[in-house]
């Protein structure tokens, strides 16, 4: 009776205790910023500006200005506020400017 009474707890924590994952599934891992930065993208490239489009979600379900567009241009410089490049915007430095700064800020 004392061994049923001594091996209790430990059947009762075995019992309760949570399950792990079967070993071929692994938790989702959440995305970061620097894999969801486009590391071989050109500045100004088809993939750059769907990158930036998404980052500050100018267009609204692929409605919106076209990107690279001066409209479109215009409403980066509009998200991006105060911290908005002062270069001619659509100019590679501008493009540049974005991008160091889309890099290091957190997502919207």
């Amino acid at each position: 009776m004392r061994r049923f009474l001594a091996m209790l707890p430990l059947a009762l924590l075995v019992a309760c205790s949570p399950a792990s994952p079967p070993p071929d599934q692994k938790p989702p891992q959440p995305k970061s910023e620097a894999a969801s930065a486009p590391d071989n993208a050109e500045l100004g490239s088809p993939q750059w500006f769907e990158w930036v489009d998404e980052r500050l979600q100018i267009s609204d379900d692929g409605h919106g200005p076209d990107r690279g567009s001066a409209e479109w241009n215009r409403a980066v410089q509009h998200k991006l506020g105060q911290e908005a490049p002062q270069s001619q915007p659509g100019s590679p430095q501008w493009q540049q400017a974005v991008d160091a700064l889309l890099r290091t800020r957190p997502a919207m």
